[in-house]
């Protein structure tokens, strides 16, 4: 069985009440999918998350990745994106220590869902002790909305259908170099964390750009990145911007080509 597309376009009645224009119409509407996505290791059920089926074995890696199942994609000894008649069985194959690890783990958890934090085991694992972050890497004003412009520019599955959201990856010297599309916030920036590092990217050279609101989880993932900076174009929670403090993680939220919004870290942004 194939894998579904990313979008489809579906009969929808447009209906309208300004003045002089009063009335409907029918026609079609491009909306993306969101299919069921089972995370297996060595054939075991490890998730299940709700998502865009585009770009899943970026999708597999980075949620492995941020999750801590693996210290590096050499730990993935293989990934396979198989259609289901519910969704799609992503089957990733873990070697040695990464193995054993998520045996235990997956022996302790309910399978989790498609937001953030659903399915963690305590509070603790939650609202768990983030990674500092070592990323030297300073950036001018300019480059804040340079990000942010690029970032709009590429996200085309969002031109299609006004409805997914995005995470790139911007590089001081070579503009924006990747970007992730999906219907879930999270899963985009999972999906951006595998694609560089499947490419040997390091993300403490560049900026994450986020084309949403900046919650915990977001800011979690930033850090298990490795990322220095990470931009938004919506306003942060009051925890995200905490926790961002405590990772050292240089946060800058409301995000515009015009101007922005600096919670914490501003020491990596030359004004």
């Amino acid at each position: 069985m194939g894998l579904p597309p990313p979008a489809v376009d579906l009969p929808r009645l447009a209906v309208s009440s300004a003045v002089g224009r009063a009335g409907s119409a029918g026609g079609t509407r491009a909306l993306p999918e969101e299919v069921a996505i089972a995370l297996t290791y060595n054939r075991a059920s490890y998730a299940v998350m709700m998502a865009t089926p585009l770009d899943i074995e970026d999708f597999g890696v980075g949620f492995s990745l941020n999750e801590g199942v693996i210290a590096s994609p050499a730990e993935l000894a293989d990934i396979e994106a198989v259609g289901v008649e519910l969704g799609i069985e992503l089957r990733m194959t873990l070697t040695g220590e990464a193995a054993e690890r998520t045996a235990e783990r997956r022996r302790r958890i309910a399978g989790p869902v498609g937001c953030g934090l659903c399915g963690v085991e305590s509070l603790e694992e939650a609202l768990r002790p983030l990674p500092q972050v070592d990323a030297p890497l300073t950036v001018a004003r300019e480059d804040i909305g340079a990000a942010v412009a690029a970032l709009g520019a590429a996200q085309a599955l969002n031109r299609r259908t006004r409805a997914v959201h995005a995470a790139g990856f911007w590089h001081p010297a070579r503009g924006l170099v990747a970007v992730r599309e999906d219907v879930g916030r999270h899963n985009a920036l999972d999906k951006l964390t595998g694609a560089l590092a499947r490419a040997g990217e390091r993300a403490a050279e560049g900026m994450v750009v986020i084309s949403s609101r900046v919650s915990i989880e977001m800011v979690q993932k930033a850090a298990m990145m490795g990322a220095g900076i990470l931009v938004a174009v919506s306003a942060p929670t009051a925890l995200a911007v905490r926790s961002a403090q405590a990772a050292g993680l240089t946060l800058v939220a409301v995000a515009r080509e015009d101007g922005f919004e600096v919670f914490s870290e501003p020491r990596r942004i030359r004004t």
